[in-house]
Order: structure tokens, then sequence, then C-alpha cells
């Protein structure tokens, strides 16, 4: 009889305990949600912040919860930032919200591709002992701009160094400007800066410096703005060759028929006025002998 009643007690224990789990996962209905990322859409091999709420988690019955962004492709954490977050249920923020935010510093991979890239979140409270999972879609562009850059022209006369830029990106660049520093060869004789404005995919423009550029390479800095408005600069080098541009002194002069033409036309009128004055010459030597 003993025996009978300790196995009942045991059994009405253990449903006890089993109610109060089923109760406690009841009660306790996490909810979580991406709620902020910045900058929106994240740049390839640029930091992002994100922030992930947490909600449903007021009661006291929840328990011990942790939460954590799992670090891998397209993403990884910045140096410094926590993985996890572990908070216990009821806790209330200082203005008394019954929430939780678990803010994230992250790195996005160079290799992310545009559009839409799964993240994923894992979290446990209470006595669970295993984990669940979220996904979540983390929007990324490749908003930067890629240009290709030459010399289009040096008049050595006028010194008047002329650059071509072409915006070889899918995507349009604002306030483009061209920012020759200073190096050994090239020597500005005016601004070293040249804002061409806006320039969209896959169009081109010049710009013009007054400078002597010398034979070899010189850097270029290309400052823009892009799709999300954030200033960027990328550095060119391009290469001058004098040899190219030699023919620009010749044609500010005379050409050589043109000189050729000027000296039959000056002897003409030397042989002319050397004629007439020959010709008045004899005149007088005549009338003297009468």
């Amino acid at each position: 009889m003993r025996k009978e009643g300790f196995i009942l007690s045991v059994i009405v224990l253990f449903s006890l305990f089993a109610i109060q789990g089923i109760h406690a996962a009841t009660s306790c209905n996490p909810k979580v949600s991406l709620v902020n990322q910045d900058p929106y859409p994240a740049v390839p091999g640029d930091q992002t912040k994100l922030v992930f709420q947490i909600d449903g988690v007021q009661n006291p019955e929840c328990g011990n919860f942790q939460f954590q962004l799992i670090p891998k492709y397209p993403i990884s954490l910045m140096p410094g930032q926590q993985t996890a977050y572990n908070f216990t249920g009821g806790i209330f923020q200082k203005d008394y919200q019954s929430f939780f935010l678990a803010p994230y510093n992250i790195l996005v991979s160079p290799n992310a591709l545009d559009g839409n890239n799964s993240i994923e979140v894992q979290y446990k409270y209470g006595n669970n002992a295993y984990w669940e999972s979220q996904e979540f879609q983390l929007d990324v562009q490749d908003v930067r701009a890629t240009f290709e850059l030459y010399v289009k022209n040096y008049d050595p006369t006028t010194k008047t160094f002329t650059l071509e830029i072409l915006n070889t990106a899918k995507s349009n660049s604002k306030a483009v400007t061209l920012e020759i520093p200073q190096q050994n060869n090239i020597k500005l004789e005016g601004s070293n800066v040249n804002v061409v404005g806006d320039l969209d995919s896959n169009d081109y423009t010049t710009a013009d410096f007054q400078a002597v550029p010398m034979a070899g390479n010189i850097t270029i800095k290309i400052i823009y703005t892009d799709l999300i408005n954030e200033r960027r600069t990328e550095t060119s080098s391009i290469n001058f060759n004098p040899a190219y541009f030699e023919g620009n002194s010749k044609k500010n002069g005379p050409s050589t028929s043109t000189i050729i033409l000027y000296l039959v036309i000056l002897g003409i009128i030397v042989y002319y006025f050397y004629s007439r004055h020959k010709k008045k010459k004899a005149m007088k030597a005549k009338l003297s002998r009468k």
C-alpha cells in the first residue's frame, strides 16, 4: 500500500512539473524582429548596424533568455562586438518598455550578392536545452561606383591638361570631383580640384586643369556621393606620355606650307618693288643724259 502511494505521489509530482513547464512555455512567447538596418541597403565590404527587437519576454517565467547572431556568410562581427545577449525574462528598459534590443555592428562580405541575403539568429530561454533559430533578410546593394580615367589632351602652349572620366558602375554618382594631389610628375598652375558634377552609369565627361605634366604616372583622386548619400574617395593612377601630344604645339604655329606661301608672297612683293625701283632709276638716268 505504501509502495502504491509512493508511486502515485511521484506521478502527481511529475505531472505538476510537466504542467508548470507547459505553462511556462505557453506564457513565454518571444517574438524576434529586425527593426533597423543602417545603412539600407548594406554595401559589400562596408560596416552595417543591425538592431533586433525581442518582444514577449516580459513574463518572469521566461527565465534566462539567451540571444545571438550567427556570424557566417555574408556577415562577420566587427572587432569588439559581443556575439550573444543574456537577460532575465520580465526585464524592463529604463523607459519601462517590455522588450529587449540587441544591436550588432557587422561587416558585410565584399562578395555579398546584390539583393536579399539570409542571416540567422538563435535564442533559447527558461529550461530549454535547445536553440530556436530564425532567419532574416539583409538587403545588399553595391552602390559604389567604378571609374575609368584617361588623359584626353594636353596643350603645352596653354598648359591645359584635360582628363576624361567614365562611370563604369551600374549605379549613378553625384557631385563627382577630381583632385590632383601634390606630386613630382605634375606641376599645377591653378586649382588642383575640378567638380564635374553628377555622372550617370556609363556616362562620361571631361575636366581641365592648368598644369605642366611630366612623363610617368600621375595620381588622381575621384571623390563622389553614392546612392546612400555617403561620400567616397577612389584613387586612380594614369600614365602620361608627352609624345602623344607633341603635335599640339605644332598646330599652334604656322604650317610648313603656310610658311612657304608667305615666303612666295613676300618674294613677289620684294621683286615688284625692286623692279619698280629699277625702272624709276633707269628713267632718271635717261632723262639726265638729255
